[in-house]
């Protein structure tokens, strides 16, 4: 935020383990994602009307038992606790960095990331069966397996020419986490492997989350460092963006009276335009002037919310639009704010069961590769300190 803005947000975190905050990021994510996606796409009003008042847990589809045939272009049973593409992804990336447990880049979505995507059938709740998961997701995600499995496209470029979305940003938790406190590394290493998938702000955005992320886990963070370091490492419209969002949030203290606030703060760098399903001719294009939606309202919410998990997800949820994706994000930081305890149980409890998944088994693959990665990153940093005294000198 600017020097002259308010910041209420002094709600600190408690005392932690990595484990903790780990759990909590990636459980929290998982949770809101299928919170939200059932309203996915529907203007707050529409919500309201469809549900009869706010969403505060856990709905059926929009269409109900016409979920399969209502939207030919999304034959998915989104509801009763199912996640969606969003989690689908985070979980591949946890398996990723179970492969190679190091840092990854660009590469290791070609020779790790593809290969889980079209190789492995998997449960995917959506579908209610086993398929591959290349099967579920979203073209811009099918964009990576055409650009690197079959064009063979330099994976640091693979990105070009897709369309700008949330679509790299949704899944980059893992980056934030593994550099947990080191928001810096997670902005870098998140920018990079991003480049297979995204390019300008939807590259950006996927930087600036894993930042986010990694800003949540140390010991002493509130929702206003994570903000702060957000801008701090932002660039272009996407930190404008979060500035605009985040400026008007700090005036609210319920999700209800912020909504049209919000949105009206990220209208001018949102691309879609009014209606989510009939994007304008301008959406989704390469701009320095532009962001995503998703991550500045994530980050808005989080401060509405002062931090709280309930609050924030709900906020992210009944604002609409690509909500599960808002909430995705808004659960992974409070998540690592605050660990499980702050998410309600019956939440995690119907996620886990209704979507068929391990909610739990992926945080504790990511836990032990951030070990690994950190036991890697101090002998390189002891290397380079040794190096660099014999060369200037120093005894």
């Amino acid at each position: 935020m600017t020097s002259t803005t308010p910041m209420r947000s002094e709600a600190k975190t408690t005392a932690l383990t990595l484990d903790e905050r780990i759990t909590g990021a990636l459980v929290g994510a998982a949770v809101g994602d299928a919170l939200g996606g059932p309203v996915e796409g529907r203007p707050p009003e529409q919500i309201v009307a469809r549900h009869g008042g706010r969403i505060s847990g856990i709905v059926g589809p929009w269409d109900g038992d016409d979920w399969r045939t209502a939207r030919p272009i999304a034959p998915y049973h989104k509801g009763d606790g199912h996640v969606t593409d969003d989690t689908l992804m985070t979980h591949a990336l946890v398996r990723v960095y179970g492969a190679v447990r190091d840092h990854l880049d660009a590469y290791a979505v070609a020779d790790h990331l593809v290969p889980e995507l079209i190789s492995t059938p998997r449960w995917i709740p959506e579908l209610e069966a086993d398929a591959l998961p290349l099967q579920r997701i979203f073209l811009a995600e099918k964009w990576i397996v055409a650009r690197l499995h079959y064009g063979h496209v330099d994976p640091r470029e693979a990105g070009s020419g897709n369309i700008v979305n949330c679509g790299a940003a949704m899944y980059m938790a893992p980056v934030g986490l593994v550099n947990a406190t080191h928001p810096q590394a997670a902005y870098a290493e998140a920018l990079d492997v991003a480049g297979a998938h995204q390019s300008s702000y939807g590259r950006e955005a996927a930087g600036v989350f894993a930042a986010a992320v990694a800003a949540a886990c140390a010991p002493d963070a509130t929702p206003a460092t994570v903000v702060d370091t957000c801008l701090s490492l932002a660039k272009d419209g996407t930190r404008a963006a979060i500035e605009a969002v985040c400026e008007v949030a700090v005036r609210h203290h319920d999700f209800e009276s912020a909504l049209t606030p919000l949105r009206t703060a990220v209208t001018p760098f949102d691309t879609v335009g009014p209606d989510y399903r009939a994007p304008s001719l301008g959406a989704r294009r390469p701009s320095r002037l532009h962001s995503i939606e998703e991550l500045p309202i994530a980050l808005g919410m989080l401060l509405v919310a002062d931090g709280d998990y309930r609050h924030a997800v709900l906020g992210s949820v009944n604002y609409g639009r690509d909500c599960d994706s808002i909430a995705t994000m808004s659960g992974a930081i409070a998540g690592a704010l605050h660990g499980e305890r702050a998410i309600p149980a019956t939440w995690v409890t119907t996620v886990a069961e209704a979507s068929r998944l391990d909610l739990h088994a992926p945080a504790r693959t990511l836990a032990d590769v951030s070990r690994d990665v950190f036991v890697r990153d101090t002998a390189r940093r002891r290397a380079h300190e040794s190096a660099f005294a014999a060369l200037v000198g120093t005894p």
